[in-house]
């Protein structure tokens, strides 16, 4: 039973009843600027120094000059600088440690961490504000927390957080204050209350879902006869098979894998399977079985509309006699069956009902979704408090599947939910009783390094799919993949780990010496001299396939079908003019086909190539990329348009993603639409009149229809010739060029680098502007603070 109170709305405490909603849940304010209201009646500060740093542990007066140099220079946010200072107003007997702890707790959150992890923070203490990487040369820097915490032990900081105002022990009945103090595990952890209750929720309404039992766990025989239909028999485990069989028998599962492993496929053979067993139950007399109701959903439309595709395709292409006969002595109606199988997916928010100018939703635990089973695809994606709105907002009986890539980047707000529930995944863990399950009904032993019989409840719910279907030895991109995505030895140091994995990346890239033979065909590396190297340029334009072996001619797909070139983005502007219709009107319905057509062709090119970065701002950023492809492709010839409209305006061939969920034009928040001139809107008895610039967005039910968009419509967009690797999770390229920064930086991680390179699917460039940012990435984990972990 959740320890929240009884509705999800609930405000906390008077004194601090706005404060969740408005101060620490608002990052998105503090990130576009907004400043809060100073403090009516904060001790006047003075100037905090290298010397009386110590001073800001002991004394309000320092902490909070400390604080404002902090806010200053951009290591701290004005939020989380205000909450605290909100605090000590109200409280006017709050230490400065906690008032610090708090100040740190409301920045964590911006930069996707849960809460604060004090053991944590003092082993490390400058990983706790967002300090440049390559450092700060600006004259008089503030003290760094390092010198703040360099005789603070755990101790003394823990005893601080003890105050009846403002905290609360997490492990004791629920209470009001607005942070949360937990220890668990040797761990001492800071939230601030939403939060702590997000992480409490997640953790009870799965773990109230685990102990819960299904029909097909107890009806093994004739879910053996099901999987077998579903399924060819082989000799070694299908884990395919065995992610169907986990997911029937739970109320919640989580299906992993990265790319090419068959998620969608699996999802699709489950949804028949769960429905197959639905419609062969026994009904009461005169009634017939009822499907399940199920829906799909995703984090973004982009995300939705790719699963939308792929599952429609899937569903009309999946033979079910055999599953239909499997599942009853008369067997099940094979077109009802089909027809109960979903093919509509929908974003998150849609799903539960986003309500205009609140976080909250018309969907919650006192009006629950109407649903049998939900299936949520990039669940990766999914933050904190989007898993926690949907776990609440869905009946008790109800299914939830999960499907992701536990080894891609987080969300973007915090929490990396999905990451902590598949922490495990990798070594299977499923005890004796599980594994005698899953041989029962999939005919199959589990192999012994996969048991263990100390296997927690949340691990017999996980299956993770281990066999690409994409990416083979001979690909380099799979090569590359694996190697970066390989975990370090325990008994590894952070030396030998960057030692073998550039060692593994020259083998790849064939940069050790070894002749062009061993190289892989699907693979190429650009380093450039300087930010104004031209080979950028030439990439962007023609894809560079003299980089690639061959120039990139001659492969062949496992079909034995031709593989087209690696591309630049004047394939799709080349489309864009040679296949321009000739139609001087632009009419309604079947009179603009040829310009849905138009747009579809251009929209598909498009797709053949994109260039990723890591980064927002400077040279390697998109701010600074997206203006200068414009201008390589305005020399090329490709673009015509003035540096002003590069900058911020209109052209034709403009390519844009939308970066906010817009529900009245039907446009979510991922979606990519190119720019084109079309005749003003008129019939075929009428003169053709202007050329207006529209928007052509492919619609997100995978229809194929085409949405024409007006630009003044649009107002959350940005030009896309440069997307972040963040942007770009839950699509594929035919060509993904990863551009990496030229110096460190906490966000160039493993798990970046391989999102990156799993983006593409028959060409990758690899481009660095720094020299061994690769290896750089490699060896750093993201690493979010929770207290999600595993399920006990």
């Amino acid at each position: 039973m959740s320890k929240r109170s009884k509705h999800h709305d609930d405000a906390t405490p008077d004194l601090f009843a706005d404060l969740g909603e408005e101060s620490a849940g608002s990052h998105q304010a503090a990130d576009e600027g907004a400043e809060p209201e100073p403090p009516q009646a904060e001790p006047e500060p003075h100037q905090a120094t290298q010397g009386n740093a110590q001073a800001a542990l002991h004394d309000t007066q320092a902490l909070f000059a400390l604080l404002d140099r902090w806010v200053e220079r951009g290591w701290l946010r004005a939020l989380d600088r205000a909450l605290a200072s909100f605090f000590q107003r109200e409280v006017n007997d709050a230490p400065p440690l906690l008032l610090l702890a708090t100040a740190l707790a409301s920045h964590q959150l911006g930069r996707g961490h849960v809460c604060l992890d004090l053991a944590q923070t003092l082993a490390a203490p400058d990983l706790a504000l967002s300090l440049p990487p390559e450092g700060d040369d600006l004259s008089d820097p503030p003290p760094l927390p390092s010198d703040l915490l360099a005789e603070l032990d755990l101790a003394t900081w823990r005893d601080a957080l003890h105050h009846p105002a403002l905290a609360a022990d997490g492990n004791a009945p629920p209470g009001n204050t607005p942070l949360v103090r937990s220890e668990r595990d040797g761990n001492v952890r800071l939230y601030l209350r939403r939060y702590w209750q997000y992480e409490q929720d997640i953790r009870d309404l799965i773990g109230s879902r685990l102990t819960a039992t299904t029909d097909a766990e107890a009806d093994t025989v004739t879910l053996a006869r099901a999987l077998a239909a579903l399924f060819t028999p082989g000799h070694e485990l299908d884990w395919q098979q065995a992610a169907c069989a986990l997911a029937s028998r739970s109320r919640f599962a989580v299906i992993t894998g990265g790319p090419g492993t068959g998620k969608t496929t699996t999802v699709v053979k489950l949804l028949a399977l769960l429905q197959a067993l639905a419609l062969g139950e026994t009904a009461p007399a005169g009634t017939a079985p009822r499907p399940l109701r199920i829906r799909l959903a995703a984090p973004t439309g982009k995300a939705a509309a790719r699963l939308n595709e792929s599952i429609a395709k899937q569903v009309q292409g999946l033979s079910l006699v055999e599953l239909a006969a499997a599942v009853g002595q008369q067997g099940v109606d094979i077109s009802t069956l089909r027809d109960s199988i979903p093919t509509e997916v929908t974003t998150l928010h849609r799903l539960l009902g986003s309500r205009p100018d609140t976080r909250h939703f018309r969907h919650h635990a006192g009006n629950p979704l109407a649903l049998d089973a939900l299936v949520i695809d990039e669940a990766s994606m999914v933050d904190i408090e989007m898993m926690a709105a949907v776990l609440t907002a869905l009946p008790p009986r109800a299914r939830l599947i999960l499907l992701g890539d536990k080894d891609q980047l987080a969300s973007v707000e915090a929490g990396a939910v999905l990451g902590d529930l598949c922490q495990r995944a990798e070594g299977g863990h499923y005890t004796p009783a599980t594994c005698d399950w899953l041989q029962r009904v999939t005919g199959t032993p589990i192999p012994e390094r996969y048991h263990d019989e100390g296997g927690q409840p949340l691990d017999q719910a996980i299956a993770m799919l281990r066999v690409s279907h994409r990416f083979d030895a001979k690909s380099g991109i799979g090569q590359l993949a694996e190697a970066v995505n390989r975990p370090l030895a325990p008994e590894q140091n952070e030396k030998e780990a960057q030692k073998e994995k550039k060692r593994a990346v020259r083998e790849i890239f064939g940069t050790d010496g070894t002749d062009e033979e061993s190289r892989y065909a699907d693979i190429a590396r650009l380093a450039l001299a300087d930010a104004d190297d031209p080979a950028l340029d030439r990439l962007v334009v023609n894809g560079n396939p003299a980089g690639f072996i061959n120039s990139g001619e001659g492969r062949h797909d496992r079909r034995g079908e031709p593989i087209a070139p690696p591309r630049g983005y004047a394939h799709y502007l080349d489309v864009m003019q040679q296949q321009r219709p000739a139609q001087p009107f632009f009419g309604e319905g079947d009179e603009r086909q040829p310009y849905d057509d138009w747009a579809r062709q251009v929209l598909a090119a498009h797709g053949h190539f994109q260039l990723l970065c890591a980064l927002r701002k400077g040279p390697w950023g998109i701010e600074g990329l997206n203006p200068r492809i414009g201008r390589a492709l305005r020399r090329a010839g490709w673009l015509k348009a003035s540096d002003l409209e590069l900058e911020q305006g209109w052209f034709e061939g403009r390519p844009v993603l939308v970066t906010r969920n817009d529900y009245g034009l039907g446009l979510m928040n991922g979606d990519i639409g190119i720019t084109l001139a079309v005749p003003e809107a008129r019939s075929a008895s009428e003169t053709a009149g202007r050329t207006l610039l529209r928007v052509a967005f492919p619609a997100s039910d995978g229809s194929g229809d085409i949405k024409w968009v007006l630009p003044s419509r649009l107002q959350a967009v940005e030009t896309v010739f440069a997307m972040t690797v963040h942007k770009s999770q839950g699509s594929e390229f035919t060509h993904t060029a990863l551009l990496l920064p030229d110096a460190p930086n906490p966000i160039l991680t493993r798990e970046l680098a391989y999102t990156g390179i799993t983006r593409a699917r028959d060409w990758l460039t690899l481009v660095e502007t720094g020299r061994g940012m690769l290896d750089e990435a490699v060896t750093r984990e993201v690493v979010r603070v929770s207290g999600l972990g595993r399920l006990r």
